[in-house]
């Protein structure tokens, strides 16, 4: 299995920035998808971005586009999200996972394609 950290949640005023990391222990595959997620309290858990390894496709869920930006550094093992222009409705605990698929089932987003995932990191954007 891979070991996923996430790091970087905080509490950040509305119309703030932050960027979340996850680094892996190991890639899978050379054709996985990593991606983000988030899960607030009393909600199903949320797709937030992903990224296709070999064509570095992103993906994105419609309430983060041109707010937030997926980003790898496949050197470190690492996946980023940047945040920006946030809201109180990002409030939330953020995941990342990782798993073999190809690059069309990347971009659904869906938790259950998913077989590794993090222990999450919390962003709070207060109202």
């Amino acid at each position: 299995r891979v070991h996923l950290v996430e790091s970087g949640g905080d509490v950040v005023q509305a119309g703030g920035s932050l960027r979340l990391r996850c680094v892996a222990s190991e890639y899978p595959s050379s054709f996985y998808c990593m991606a983000w997620f988030r899960q607030a309290p009393g909600k199903e858990r949320e797709g937030v971005a992903s990224i296709y390894s070999s064509t570095g496709r992103t993906y994105y869920a419609d309430s983060v586009k041109g707010r937030f930006t997926v980003t790898q550094d496949t050197a470190k093992n690492t996946l980023f999200l940047q945040m920006s222009g946030l809201k109180p409705e990002d409030s939330a605990l953020y995941y990342c996972a990782i798993n073999n698929m190809n690059d069309a089932a990347c971009g659904q987003l869906r938790a259950e394609y998913f077989g590794d995932w993090g222990q999450g990191t919390q962003v709070t954007v207060p109202s």
